[in-house]
């Protein structure tokens, strides 16, 4: 049924551009025969033209992973207050992209800072294409803003780092054996009431081959938190072997930034009102908006950018 419903928003996808085209040839023969104006022609234009970049838009969402939902995981940088508070933000401008969009948003695991913001979280934004439309903020992202911590009012300039991780389902098949886990529990954090503070119901997994960890303290039960641990390491290493045939088959783009401290992917300059792509150039001075989730332009511009560039 999943694989129906996509492939039926496809097919819708396409008689609607080809609806609105065949309107505009129609209406340009009107106009060529005496009937109609210029101004209807030229605003059925501009429709047609937005529908098909949409629609060449969303056919850069070709791989398998692309249609499934994801787990975003944020973590501040060096910094202190100030890149927890960051990092924070950045949690805050995810939630709401995926509210915005319709998407079903929920924590899976957090750590507060000491003084302010997250020294980490990671949530699950789960909907059709998610980890297509998100798979390109993975990086650092860097701030740059006069600090509201800071007495003297100085410029600070803060980092977190975004890893976005494709939530694999029941049509992908991941063998984990048991005896390479190595499981731990602890106390829950965060909003829950008594309850977090004197079970352990939060989770953490080691896959001793691979050396991932996985925590989860999402549900009040350890049982439900363990079944979850095992889904979000399922998925990584699924990431791990796309990443790996990519490798293989030599398919990783040209000029790909590495996820690592210095190497940023996009920088928000708080007080210059500008917010930069720095692998698409692409860029606006509407840093609120950006803030409040609205990210599709950047979501869009790095997409089509990859497409060019595997060709």
């Amino acid at each position: 049924m999943k694989t129906i419903k996509l492939n039926k928003a496809w097919v819708n996808n396409f008689d609607k551009v080809k609806d609105v085209v065949e309107e505009l040839e129609t209406l340009f023969e009107f106009l060529k025969e005496g009937e109609g104006t210029e101004e209807e022609v030229e605003k059925q234009y501009e429709k047609a033209v937005e529908v098909v970049d949409d629609l060449e838009f969303r056919s850069t969402l070709n791989q398998t992973e692309d249609e499934l939902s994801c787990i975003l995981e944020i973590n501040a940088g060096a910094g202190g207050t100030e890149s927890c508070d960051w990092a924070e933000m950045l949690l805050r401008m995810y939630i709401m992209y995926g509210e915005k969009n319709g998407y079903k948003v929920s924590s899976i695991n957090r750590q507060d800072g000491d003084v302010a913001g997250i020294k980490s979280a990671s949530i699950e934004i789960a909907g059709d294409y998610t980890y297509g439309m998100l798979k390109g903020e993975n990086g650092v992202h860097r701030l740059v803003r006069v600090s509201p911590f800071n007495a003297q009012g100085k410029r600070m300039t803060s980092f977190a780092s975004v890893f976005v991780h494709p939530l694999i389902d029941d049509r992908i098949e991941i063998d984990v054996n048991p005896a390479d886990l190595d499981w731990d529990t602890f106390r829950a954090s965060g909003a829950g009431g008594q309850h977090v503070n004197k079970t352990e119901s939060a989770v953490r997994v080691r896959h001793l081959p691979s050396g991932i960890v996985v925590e989860c303290q999402q549900e009040r039960s350890q049982h439900l938190n363990r079944e979850k641990a095992i889904k979000m390491l399922k998925s990584r290493l699924y990431e791990e072997e796309i990443k790996r045939k990519q490798e293989e088959k030599n398919k990783i783009e040209a000029g790909k930034t590495k996820i690592e401290w210095g190497a940023q992917i996009r920088s928000y300059v708080l007080d210059d009102r500008r917010v930069k792509d720095h692998r698409t150039n692409y860029q606006t001075s509407d840093t609120n908006g950006v803030l409040d989730g609205n990210i599709d332009e950047f979501l869009k511009a790095w997409l089509m950018n990859a497409t060019v560039e595997k060709k």
